[in-house]
């Protein structure tokens, strides 16, 4: 939407705008964040204008239904659809705060179900023989010990990136993580990992510009990009001959399925990861299951025997 100050305060448009402000000044969200409500909500706008709805309160029940089912229709993913519902939900929130609206009529409205793809996971053996490679160059003692680190903590990618010098102690073997949402939290940091992590910064100082607080650089000396993190963990897959390609978030879902396979402890490995909601962290529980049910097929006696067909 513009940020024209011209348009009316009591409009559509402007209570928006006031939203935005509140999010970005009050909740102190992310531009990234405060960027994707901006553009979901100006979404809905647009369509309300099509249907010659000039307030925010115009909208009810049945009015949101009518916006969702369109949306699904054009081809917009569930998922997509459950965050622009999200959106609208926090903006009347404010709106009610405000004494502009009077409900929320997208409370109770639901999006098409999301079907669950199982995440793809590197079984132990496989991981074990792919980082047990030894690097040949700075870079390579780098990328080694972002991917210690990856599987160590179950970083993800924005997550690793942001880490600083300071933030990892070795004397306790932890890592300040900063998440989603600007929330921090401690997760521990392996032997292997500190090892690989101690060999990189041996090394950093030929890389890294003066000043730089980044615990990872790029050639250029500063801060990794996350795209740079992405295709040098698909190198090193590529010439270590790795039985699938390589990515931040498959050592991550690794970590997670590895652990809670050992442990059967689904809180911690929630609190490790940074979730949220323990329901985003079951799905674990998918996974280990699949593992459990292969074990038994192969193991248990009545399992392995087939009846003979008729003869």
């Amino acid at each position: 939407m513009s940020d024209n100050p011209d348009i009316p305060e009591a409009s559509a448009g402007g209570q928006l705008r006031r939203f935005l402000v509140h999010l970005a000044d009050e909740r102190r969200l992310s531009l990234h964040t405060v960027s994707n409500y901006r553009r979901d909500l100006q979404q809905i706008l647009d369509w309300m204008r099509e249907q010659e709805l000039p307030a925010w309160t115009d909208l009810d029940h049945h009015r949101v239904r009518a916006y969702i089912a369109r949306r699904h229709r054009n081809g917009l993913a569930p998922k997509s659809l459950q965050r622009e519902l999200s959106a609208l939900r926090s903006l009347f929130r404010f709106l009610l705060r405000e004494g502009l609206a009077d409900n929320n009529p997208a409370q109770g409205v639901r999006a098409p179900k999301v079907s669950r793809r199982l995440p793809g996971t590197l079984d132990a053996d496989s991981l074990g023989a792919l980082l047990d490679n030894a690097p040949q160059d700075p870079l390579e003692f780098r990328d080694l010990a972002m991917l210690e680190l990856f599987y160590s903590s179950g970083l993800r990618l924005a997550e690793l990136v942001s880490v600083n010098l300071g933030d990892i102690d070795p004397q306790d073997a932890s890592l300040e993580v900063l998440g989603k949402g600007n929330k921090t939290r401690r997760v521990p940091v392996g032997g292997k990992a500190l090892t690989a992590l101690r060999r990189w910064l041996e090394q950093r100082p030929g890389l890294a510009a003066p000043e730089e607080p980044a615990l990872f650089v790029s050639k250029r000396g500063n801060r990794i990009h996350p795209r740079t993190v992405q295709v040098r963990l698909k190198r090193w897959a590529l010439t270590r001959g790795a039985p699938r390609d390589l990515h931040p978030h498959l050592l991550r879902h690794s970590f997670a399925s590895h652990l809670l396979e050992s442990s059967g402890d689904l809180r911690a490995v929630q609190e490790l990861l940074g979730h949220a909601d323990i329901s985003t962290t079951q799905i674990y529980t998918h996974l280990d299951f699949q593992h459990l049910a292969q074990v038994y097929d192969k193991a248990h006696p009545r399992a392995r025997k087939r009846d003979k067909p008729d003869s």
